[in-house]
């Protein structure tokens, strides 16, 4: 088999982690990929597809995807239905939201993430474990602090909204002007439009360089 255009992926596990977020555990099937990019995925023999940032790591011997089940989403509610043993489509990896490999060891990285956009920093933690980063996470409430434990201790901070029980009450917004970034700081971020715009003119006016934003809009 030619796994370069291997396209059906078996499913092995579907975690759940809420009520609605799930992880999708498939088979890698001899498949490369750096850390930060996405795959499009869907139902075997379905039109519909969904770009997914991939959750697993570089190392894994399996592929795994983040996945937030939504009312009128066409390909997240069928995803959830699935099984082991089930097949899904797969094509990718796409994309360039990546660390550049001179920077890995020698950099200062911040992972700033909403909902769901964690999954590529997850990904990109558990491929490169020497990564000198924080990672700041925008929640709503405290059990979306999915597979928190999965983080080294002190390197992850939830930014939680509506409850006070987390690491930070607030938006990543108001963490991140408590907060100022250094410099040279190589921030990363991921997740909602707004939450993008608004952590970019905050860190500008912190006079983080242009250079060192690095933006991958999820939703």
């Amino acid at each position: 088999m030619d796994i370069s255009i291997q396209k059906k992926y078996t499913v092995k596990e579907i975690r759940n982690l809420t009520d609605s977020t799930y992880v999708v555990r498939m088979n890698r099937y001899g498949m490369g990929f750096k850390a930060g990019q996405n795959l499009n995925v869907g139902l075997t023999g379905d039109t519909e597809k969904r770009d997914y940032s991939i959750y697993s790591g570089i190392h894994d011997d399996y592929l795994e995807i983040l996945v937030k089940e939504v009312e009128d989403g066409l390909v997240s509610r069928k995803l959830k239905r699935l099984k082991p043993g089930d097949q899904m489509e797969v094509d990718g990896p796409f994309g360039f939201f990546s660390l550049k490999e001179k920077n890995i060891s020698t950099k200062k990285f911040i992972f700033i993430a909403s909902g769901t956009g964690i999954a590529p920093f997850h990904s990109i933690i558990l491929s490169h474990p020497g990564v000198n980063f924080k990672l700041i996470h925008g929640i709503r409430h405290t059990h979306e602090a999915y597979e928190k434990a999965h983080y080294p201790s002190g390197r992850y901070v939830s930014c939680v909204s509506q409850d006070k029980d987390g690491d930070f009450h607030g938006r990543v917004t108001d963490y991140i002007r408590q907060n100022p970034v250094d410099k040279d700081t190589l921030c990363y971020l991921c997740g909602n439009v707004n939450m993008i715009y608004d952590v970019f003119d905050i860190l500008k006016d912190q006079e983080v360089p242009s250079e060192n934003l690095h933006a991958e809009v999820y939703f």
